[in-house]
């Protein structure tokens, strides 16, 4: 298999928690050829997708974790299967980086996420599909509105649609005297989103990988620090893996088949008490520290369904 990866900086990653790392890791254990791509190194002629990439060999370390050989062009076609890894925020750029992998896509490569269904994505409002599974929730760019909720809730979270790893995220509690200008800053670029504050987030968020839509039999425990209620790793929080618990296993049955059939091949579930809060489809991520204990290789689960799904897709072809 020949398998790029489009992902940002790599030498801005940290290697031992970055999912992405871990599916480069995976591939190469399994021999394939492995090519690293910036999304910004990736063009359109003539209607062919192609790129600017580097075959990259990768070794589990804190330093000099990754050498690139040099910089060759290429059309995506070469490659077998291609990942898009490019964290959020989901700008104008990113989606036009879709289309081009959707270029990609119709000449044969095998495209993860699947392009056309990033794009029509939004990872806070994909769990929107599923009210009855999600806390009491208003998307709206109308402070009166976010006002009305917070009366009615009296205690809420406030986040953006575009951001990821806690970022811009405000608890607001009534009689809150800065909930106004909160709600004024959040709307004053578009929609934003508020759910009802959980309090089971003092127990944790609950990070759960699912793989064709069959959820990794852990998860990752993120839990805030005492004096606030942020839980992501990224904004101070401590990760613990879990065994699944029987609402976690309803959750993932309720989404999973439809997110598979969509293209989301690999979807990091949020889960607050029992609750669906997000799903992460963009570059979801936890998949190294569950690895770290159970030693069970989501990123090679995953590596192994692509490339029975590449192989059938060749098969059917050639018939």
């Amino acid at each position: 298999m020949k398998l790029g990866v489009v992902m940002d900086p790599i030498q801005a990653i940290k290697p031992w928690k970055d999912t992405s790392f871990a599916l480069m890791l995976a591939a190469q254990a399994r021999g394939w050829s492995l090519f690293y791509i910036e999304p910004d190194w990736l063009y359109a002629e003539d209607g062919r997708a192609k790129s600017a990439m580097c075959a990259v060999t990768v070794q589990d370390a804190r330093e000099d974790w990754f050498t690139l050989g040099p910089k060759t062009i290429r059309d995506l076609s070469e490659l077998d299967i291609v990942l898009q890894r490019q964290d959020p925020p989901v700008t104008l750029n990113y989606h036009y980086v879709t289309a081009l992998l959707a270029l990609a896509e119709r000449q044969g490569v095998l495209v993860a996420n699947r392009p056309n269904a990033l794009r029509a994505a939004n990872e806070k409002l994909l769990a929107q599909h599923y009210p009855e599974l999600s806390p009491p929730t208003l998307v709206t760019r109308d402070p009166a509105q976010l006002r009305d909720f917070l009366q009615t809730h009296d205690q809420i979270v406030v986040k953006p649609l575009d951001a990821m790893g806690g970022s811009s995220i405000f608890q607001v509690t009534r009689g809150d005297m800065n909930a106004d200008v909160i709600f004024e800053t959040m709307t004053a670029e578009g929609l934003t989103l508020a759910q009802h504050f959980l309090p089971a987030i003092r127990e944790g968020d609950r990070r759960i990988l699912l793989i064709n839509g069959q959820p990794v039999d852990h998860a990752l425990l993120r839990t805030p620090p005492a004096d606030r209620f942020r839980a992501n790793l990224a904004a101070g929080g401590q990760g613990t893996v879990v065994p699944l618990r029987p609402r976690d296993r309803e959750i993932a049955a309720a989404v999973g088949p439809d997110l598979a059939r969509d293209g989301f091949w690999f979807v990091g579930l949020d889960v607050i008490g029992d609750f669906l809060t997000e799903i992460n489809v963009t570059s979801p991520t936890c998949a190294r520290e569950i690895d770290a204990v159970c030693r069970n290789d989501p990123a090679g689960q995953l590596l192994d369904f692509l490339a029975e799904v590449r192989r059938s897709h060749s098969h059917s072809n050639a018939v």
